[in-house]
């Protein structure tokens, strides 16, 4: 009766860049409306995007956090590889950074496990609630998500041995632990970043310097 219109506007991007005011916001509503919307929303976050109606921009978010959970699952796998074949975890970093198999969560998420925090400002606990979000899309669509079903169980394996409370980082420690191997390594101690937007992507900028490779060189 009041003629009252509606967005959705689920933000994405991680705790760190919450705190430099860098998330990305994903919008769902009519389009007309996001446009009015729009310089509001840009006041607080530089990338702002227009996904379709009501819920996909829920959807959107939903499927990133599948690709991290998987990605945060592999790096701790490609990682337990580098070290039992003999590749200085240092080198291997940089080299996947580098390469075709680098990812925001790579570049992020590792470094968590150089220092041993395992990214503990976003919780296991959350983190399964936010996946079982997937499923209810699995079962609504009737996708098949056989690799993010494998990866979800793993994640909340980590819940089960490490607490609710534990970082969302922990997945990988279940290798760590079960072969007697950590990944642990000097120099990222302090490790941050920001990010840059470059050519329509997001770029991963490490403010504090690495030892192990120098950007000038």
């Amino acid at each position: 009766k009041k003629d009252i219109q509606v967005l959705e506007a689920p933000i994405t991007g991680g705790v760190a860049l919450l705190r430099q005011s860098k998330m990305t916001v994903l919008v769902g509503g009519d389009e007309h409306l996001f446009k009015e919307c729009l310089p509001i929303l840009q006041q607080t976050n530089k990338v702002v995007l227009h996904m379709g109606k009501i819920g996909t921009a829920t959807i959107a978010k939903v499927i990133s956090n599948m690709l991290a959970a998987i990605n945060n699952v592999t790096l701790g796998e490609a990682m337990m590889l580098g070290k039992k074949g003999g590749v200085d975890l240092k080198a291997l970093f940089d080299a996947i950074r580098f390469s075709a198999g680098n990812t925001f969560v790579w570049e992020t998420q590792v470094p968590l496990i150089f220092n041993g925090s395992y990214d503990p400002d976003f919780t296991l606990n959350l983190h399964c609630k936010d996946l079982n979000l997937g499923y209810e899309l699995s079962r609504k669509f009737g996708v098949p998500i056989e690799t993010f079903a494998l990866a979800e169980q793993i994640v909340n394996r980590a819940r089960l041995r490490y607490g609710d409370e534990a970082g969302s980082t922990f997945p990988p420690k279940l290798l760590e632990d079960d072969l007697n191997e950590p990944l642990q390594i000097d120099g990222f101690e302090d490790w941050t970043y920001s990010v840059e937007h470059v050519g329509g992507s997001m770029a991963v900028v490490h403010t504090t310097k690495d030892k192990a490779y120098n950007d000038e060189q």
